[in-house]
């Protein structure tokens, strides 16, 4: 009886495998065909200037990775130098496809385990400089002073900050240093015609409400303010992207306004592709 309980079990198991494995199947040809109709044959991103056509994913969250690439593309590198604060395990960030091109950069995480597990997971990219790693939280006071403690350029060639609260106080916190793009998550749920930024508090973390970080108008104002342009957001809603005034020239798609480049919330799209991703220090 034993036995036959366990092979049981066992078959169990297994046709749970098939089941979720056929589930996983028909959500990404579901997510491939929206994509398809909705962005890569939609008449609104035809223009050549427009970002979102050139979206793909490598470890970002959606097709951030393709939209960095091809942003770089136009406007060129100086350092191959990110930064990039709110990582996690940093196997799902806007700049862990970097270290892949052989750029250097600086991690920022303020959960300790997180930050163990990248060193551990990054071993090899850490131990010959390619990466630093900062165990910190971040607060609108202590930004630049951790920069400053890494010894990064003042002039990186990328800047990504997602801490999901205090992002646009970040931003608008770092005077010293000018990177030449700049990625800010955006609170989608708000329209391109509403200004919304959370109360600062240093000590803020996300609540897993609604109630977080700015609006892609409050954040597209901020960026008129520090010499920056609006070129696009990633089409799931999340990441807006910047690139400095003095090197957009005629390369993206004006106007540089929210009205323009908004992207609705499309979390549904939310979905990885292939084996579970992951770096380790053979």
């Amino acid at each position: 009886m034993g036995l036959n309980f366990i092979k049981r079990i066992r078959q169990v198991r297994d046709l749970l495998h098939v089941v979720i494995g056929q589930k996983n199947n028909d959500k990404g040809i579901q997510v491939t065909n929206f994509l398809n109709d909705n962005l890569f044959n939609n008449p609104k991103y035809t223009n050549s200037k427009r970002l979102n056509k050139a979206e793909y994913q490598v470890f970002s969250q959606n097709g951030e990775d393709g939209i960095i690439a091809e942003i770089f593309n136009r406007i060129g590198t100086t350092n191959k130098y990110f930064i990039e604060f709110g990582v996690e395990n940093g196997l799902e960030c806007n700049s862990a496809n970097l270290l892949y091109k052989q750029w250097n950069g600086l991690w920022i995480e303020g959960s300790k385990n997180h930050y163990n597990d990248i060193n551990s997971r990054f071993k090899d990219l850490v131990d010959n400089g390619q990466l630093q790693v900062k165990n910190q939280f971040i607060t609108a006071e202590n930004i630049e002073s951790i920069f400053d403690s890494a010894n990064a350029p003042t002039e990186p060639d990328l800047l990504s900050i997602d801490i999901d609260n205090n992002d646009y106080y970040i931003w608008d916190s770092i005077t010293k240093y000018n990177p030449r793009v700049v990625i800010v998550e955006y609170n989608s749920i708000f329209r391109p015609d509403t200004h919304f930024v959370v109360r600062y508090k240093p000590d803020r973390t996300w609540d897993s409400t609604s109630y977080f970080g700015a609006s892609l108008l409050a954040l597209q104002q901020l960026a008129d303010k520090k010499g920056y342009c609006l070129v696009g957001c990633v089409f799931t809603g999340s990441n807006a992207f910047f690139v400095r005034k003095d090197l957009v020239g005629d390369k993206f798609e004006a106007p540089y306004t929210a009205e323009n480049h908004y992207e609705p919330n499309r979390d549904f799209l939310y979905y990885k592709a292939g084996h579970p991703k992951n770096h380790r220090p053979d």
